[in-house]
């Protein structure tokens, strides 16, 4: 008597021009589709636009896992029916990473402020509405001199302003004076430093509060030119590492004007091995994620099968050791990864069709 293999599908953009026709074998995801197989797994091809929601449920019908990579915004769409197509496959019994659900928890902007009081948080507040935003931000500015502003959902830099007040020679920094110069730019690839009045700011904001859910007000790092450090998770264990020296609003040189201030350059990627990441590793798996579930209402065993968390360095500690302040964590569509990540990935998704049986 045979048994069959489990079956595992990969969700991922579709081409708009081949739709459900768009091959895995030629996307980003084929070394993940061949890791998968080589234990064993049937990988099914499962490319998604809203366009051809109906079809998707009917494929992923027939698996017993999902793997999903789909960024929150997708050519100009949200995740509204992927969303509520992929709770209803997993209450059909199937597994599905990352859950819709897990998402809302841990991986939007929303999780630096609930996790704000961790080894890993700083001085965070959270805007509801573009009135709090009004009220809140020239106190915070006046509290620390420089913030760092985060649309709740957004990804690559889209709805994230460092944000100053513009000098000495601009109006006081005093709630709720809409004319208060500030300096403000964007972490969009390609932005470049403005001065606007705190109200041209709220109206440039506007549409996070309807369509974001609101924004983040987080303190600036002033260790940000060191470079940040992503920590890429399989479940509750680290899996890789990548750096970047050079990354979004990274400042000009000393003395140089603000427009010269550097793109970001690229991210290098490195096995759980390396031996300076070692401390931030062990507190991440021994420590924060337990805090984590905790501040969020999860389970360790629903942490996503992959995902990553950005740090940036905080202020060195009596021994001098390095400290380290989260600044996102990635859910959604988690792309690029380290190589080292493949097998480790693979095992976890069959441990996770094992626990379904």
């Amino acid at each position: 008597m045979s048994t069959r293999a489990q079956r595992v599908a990969i969700l991922f953009p579709a081409d708009s021009s081949l739709l459900l026709a768009t091959s895995l074998e030629r996307s980003r995801f084929a070394e993940t589709a061949a890791t998968l197989r080589a234990t064993g797994i049937e990988v099914v091809a499962a490319p998604y636009a809203d366009e051809i929601a109906n079809d998707v449920r009917e494929r992923l019908s027939t698996v017993d896992g999902v793997l999903v990579w789909f960024n929150p915004i997708e050519r100009g769409r949200d995740r509204t029916a992927l969303n509520a197509m992929l709770r209803e496959v997993a209450s059909q019994g199937a597994f599905v990473s990352a859950h819709p659900d897990v998402i809302d928890r841990i991986g939007t902007k929303e999780v630096l402020y609930r996790t704000r009081s961790m080894g890993w948080g700083c001085d965070t507040g959270l805007y509801e509405s573009a009135d709090a935003m009004r009220s809140g931000l020239p106190a915070s500015l006046r509290s620390s001199g420089k913030r760092v502003l985060k649309q709740i959902r957004g990804q690559s830099g889209d709805g994230i302003w460092l944000v100053a007040p513009a000098d000495d020679r601009g109006v006081p920094i005093t709630a709720p004076a809409g004319d208060a110069l500030l300096r403000v730019r964007h972490a969009k690839r390609g932005s470049s430093e403005e001065v606007l009045t705190l109200d041209a700011f709220l109206t440039r904001c506007s549409g996070y509060y309807t369509a974001a859910g609101g924004m983040i007000d987080q303190a600036y790092q002033s260790r940000l030119p060191d470079g940040m450090v992503r920590c890429y998770l399989v479940g509750d264990r680290v899996a890789g590492f990548g750096e970047q020296l050079i990354n979004a609003l990274h400042p000009a040189a000393p003395g140089a004007a603000a427009h010269t201030a550097p793109e970001p350059g690229p991210r290098l990627y490195y096995p759980p091995t390396r031996a300076d990441f070692q401390r931030l590793k062990d507190m991440l798996e021994e420590q924060w994620l337990d805090e984590l579930c905790a501040a969020v209402g999860i389970e360790k065993r629903d942490l996503p099968l992959l995902w990553d968390a950005d740090f940036l360095y905080g202020a060195k500690d009596a021994d001098g050791a390095d400290t380290y302040v989260l600044c996102e964590i990635n859910v959604s569509s988690v792309y690029p990864f380290p190589d080292d990540a493949l097998v480790p990935l693979a095992m976890a998704t069959q441990t996770r069709l094992a626990e379904r049986r």
